[in-house]
């Protein structure tokens, strides 16, 4: 499936939240959701909370401004933010703003384990970002929303929640900058596996399956000989959730726009479009700086996601003829249709 850029609605980060698919279930703490948000108000005197999970926040358009109980974070288009399961916060934004979020049900986000590739590489503990604590002793008329077993309730109090004067711990929100992501990539011949674009990864209790990773294609250098240099076609055991931050998306220059989406179930195949084929099968290979201008990024899970009726009609942004952009690939291989040979 893909989706056309999702529109900016009227209003704040909590009335544009919206589910667009997901698996599993968070009153038994296993699986996760994806969301789109879009908000043109600031948060006033209201605060918001998961209880469901944490929220991997991925803004694509205009910049979030959020005040927690542990401080604030301002978070630009190719920024992120980690918002943790319990976490009260407030989302201010100066014009209007559109973005992605992962929900995970389960765990929580951690960096993915370096195995051979050793201490540094892909992203540094050293670029993350925590909150400096600050507080507001206000008292005021405030309502708190909550996120509970899928549904919204709310709540009056009498004074704001961000009056804690000091923290301490490592349970805090963070933010991280994907412009600081040391890329890691193949420099002789074929592919080395995605995983290698893992920024966050939230594991299952099964040892290396994940329940979400969170996965980007920045800009890089590609300088293999003797292959095809996009993403090869194929099809597997995850889920594959697309979204565009900014630029063009190399395997799909034509219909995958920022602020749209695509989602390629497990076992289902799927590679470049038939434009990026036909250029990349018959180009020079030379050393080039690839996705130049461009974020691309990836929510993969394990689980099999279920899109919800807002995600398939009421958003009406289906793209129905996202199929034909292989429908021009030509079969080339001139070899015999059969070769003979036994059962065995």
């Amino acid at each position: 499936m893909r989706w056309k850029p999702f529109d900016i609605t009227e209003g704040d980060f909590v009335d544009g939240l919206r589910t667009i698919c997901g698996a599993g279930d968070p009153n038994v703490r296993s699986g996760l959701a994806i969301h789109v948000y879009s908000c043109t108000q600031s948060m006033l005197n209201r605060g918001f909370y998961n209880a469901d999970g944490d929220f991997l926040i991925v803004p694509q358009e205009g910049a979030l401004n959020i005040t927690t109980e542990f401080g604030k974070m301002y978070v630009e288009p190719n920024e992120i933010c980690v918002i943790q399961q319990g976490i009260r916060f407030s989302v201010h934004v100066e014009s209007k703003s559109r973005g992605y979020i992962l929900e995970v049900f389960e765990g929580h986000f951690k960096l993915p384990n370096l195995g051979p590739i050793g201490a540094n590489g892909l992203a540094n503990p050293r670029d993350f970002l925590t909150p400096v604590a600050h507080y507001e002793d206000r008292e005021c008329s405030f309502t708190i929303i909550s996120k509970f077993q899928g549904t919204l309730f709310s709540a009056n109090q009498n004074h704001s929640p961000y009056d804690v004067v000091a923290w301490h711990g490592n349970y805090a929100p963070y933010k991280y900058d994907l412009a600081k992501f040391m890329v890691i990539n193949a420099v002789a011949f074929d592919h080395a596996d995605p995983s290698i674009f893992t920024v966050l990864t939230c594991p299952t209790v099964k040892a290396g399956v994940a329940a979400a990773d969170f996965v980007i294609f920045p800009p890089r250098w590609s300088v293999q000989e003797h292959t095809f240099r996009p993403p090869y076609y194929h099809r597997n055991c995850m889920s594959e959730f697309m979204g565009l931050i900014k630029g063009n998306y190399e395997a799909k220059e034509e219909g995958f726009a920022p602020g749209g989406a695509t989602l390629h179930s497990m076992m289902t195949p799927h590679g470049p479009d038939a434009a990026c084929f036909d250029k990349n099968s018959n180009m020079k290979l030379e050393a080039e700086k690839i996705a130049v201008g461009t974020m691309a990024f990836m929510f993969e899970s394990c689980y099999s996601m279920t899109v919800t009726d807002w995600g398939n009609t009421i958003c009406e942004k289906v793209q129905p003829d996202y199929i034909n952009c292989w429908s021009t690939i030509t079969k080339h291989f001139t070899g015999p249709a059969t070769i003979p040979g036994d059962s065995h």
